[in-house]
């Protein structure tokens, strides 16, 4: 199996989280689905070993954390801990983002001059912005999810982060995208 391959199937697997842990509650013989995504998380975490980006960084935690929250599912044949995977995502790009507004340069700008290194003083503001707009979205979406799980109902938890959450991102990144091109057609 390629390296592009793996990396599908290791996306494929985040997005389908919620599903493969709502099919592995409600259907325990599927259960054994734990071992091979734990796999998965095992690899992706391997794959991205040499990673020196912040994001990168957070990719191997999550993975790791992917796998032993997988890992102990299966050896203990039980869901739950499950659920707080997207808990946990939420809480680690909150930490990331918001972090990154204490330091000199917040991530958002650091991402932006990737490509842009001559950030203009309003590309500087607007970064700062929309870092403070990402640390807000995943201190909400990550307080639900954390609702979702204290409230016990797996149907509103798949609901939620399987689907509500990901409208939610996909939207956010639309609209920033969008006012960012008004934005640099007015300068």
């Amino acid at each position: 199996m390629g390296v592009a391959a793996l990396r599908l199937l290791n996306g494929l697997s985040l997005l389908m989280w919620p599903f493969i842990v709502l099919l592995a509650a409600t259907h325990p013989q599927w259960q054994w689905l734990f071992w091979p995504l734990s796999a998965l998380f095992a690899l992706r975490a391997w794959m991205l070993r040499g990673a020196t980006t912040d994001m990168g960084r957070l990719g191997v935690r999550l993975a790791l954390f992917g796998a032993i929250f997988a890992l102990s599912a299966g050896a203990l044949r039980s869901f739950h801990l499950l659920l707080w995977y997207p808990v946990l995502v939420n809480l680690l790009l909150l930490m990331l983002f918001a972090g990154s507004l204490r330091g000199s340069m917040p991530l958002v700008e650091r991402i932006a001059r990737l490509r842009e290194p001559d950030l203009s003083p309003q590309g500087i503001v607007y970064t700062r912005r929309v870092t403070q707009l990402w640390s807000l979205f995943f201190l909400c979406n990550g307080g639900v999810a954390a609702a979702t799980c204290l409230a016990g109902n797996l149907h509103w938890w798949t609901l939620w982060n399987g689907g509500v959450s990901y409208l939610l991102t996909g939207l956010l990144m639309a609209g920033e995208w969008l006012v960012r091109q008004r934005i640099r057609q007015e300068t």
